[in-house]
């Protein structure tokens, strides 16, 4: 039987992360595994310094691995779940969410410091405008500006001088074996992280007979239902306004069995007007849960959090 061949983005994550997911092949299925590199639109543009921000980018480091399995020279893409955009990709199926890292943000400061230890007029960096508008929401004074780049661009500029701080997702950390360098971790409270964040998708071919062997042995139901209710309260948002927007959801046991749990944020880029809520539900109506809290969202103003920043700034 032929060896399954995983695409993979080059970076040093992207290949931890696809050797996880290829190890678990090889201890359940029995299957010889080979990882293929394959360069994304994201990683061009990354290491050309071009930012890469809001809607636009959704999809650029995941179009190319799509391509490679359509075309035939991968049978498997793993992907960060949260770089997957929200809408269907034709012959593409997401076959298996495996069990889940812890989804929150880090910090990494100088001299060990906390967020709220740093002093007024820090920078911090970040590339995603959920991040920087959570940031501009806790009040704290902060600096925040953009930074591109791996992991380790990322946290040298902390180690340089050149920034007093990053925002990172632990996740990654986590799976490069780095996750003692965070100084701190953000509660859900301070900053929710982006939806997918901490997970994987495992995606093949439409119909492949691969896929259904990789669901039975990959898929974690509590993974793929939180997931699936961010990526719904993302994709219902989306349609409706353009800021930036933060979710987490968790299966909980509650009095009746097990209940999904989704919280959920959309913020002004100035962080400095937000519309919060949560929802709660069955794990099986994941997708319904996150689009009804969505909807209540831009009923209750989220639709006009981009427009309401722009007429300050214009005023």
């Amino acid at each position: 039987m032929s060896a399954v061949r995983i695409g993979t983005r080059a970076s040093a994550l992207a290949t931890t992360q696809s050797r996880l997911v290829a190890d678990r092949i090889s201890e359940t299925l029995g299957r010889e595994v080979e990882l293929v590199e394959i360069s994304t639109e994201g990683d061009r543009s990354q290491a050309a310094g071009t930012p890469l921000a809001g809607a636009a980018s959704t999809g650029v480091f995941v179009s190319a691995l799509r391509d490679a399995l359509l075309d035939g020279r991968v049978d498997v893409a793993v992907h960060s779940l949260k770089d997957l955009p929200t809408n269907a990709a034709d012959g593409i199926a997401l076959v298996a969410v495996p069990d889940r890292e812890d989804p929150r943000d880090v910090v990494v400061a100088r001299d060990g410091l906390t967020l709220g230890e740093l002093p007024a007029g820090s920078r911090v960096g970040t590339g995603s405008p959920r991040r920087a508008a959570q940031l501009h929401a806790l009040g704290l004074g902060l600096d925040v500006v953009g930074v591109r780049g791996n992991v380790d661009t990322r946290i040298g500029k902390v180690r340089s001088g050149e920034y007093d701080a990053v925002v990172l997702a632990r996740a990654g950390l986590a799976r490069l074996g780095r996750v003692d360098e965070a100084t701190e971790v953000l509660e859900p409270l301070q900053m929710l992280p982006a939806p997918g964040q901490g997970a994987l998708a495992v995606e093949c071919r439409a119909g492949d007979s691969l896929g259904d062997e990789l669901a039975a042995a990959l898929d974690d139901p509590h993974a793929r239902a939180a997931v699936t209710a961010e990526r719904a309260v993302l994709a219902t948002l989306e349609g409706g306004c353009s800021a930036p927007i933060g979710a987490l959801a968790e299966v909980v046991e509650g009095e009746d069995g097990e209940e999904l749990w989704v919280r959920a944020v959309a913020l002004s880029p100035d962080g400095a007007l937000s519309v919060r809520m949560s929802a709660t539900g069955k794990p099986a109506d994941a997708e319904g849960v996150g689009t009804r809290l969505a909807d209540e969202m831009l009923a209750d103003g989220a639709a006009g959090l981009t427009a309401a920043t722009d007429k300050r700034q214009n005023a």
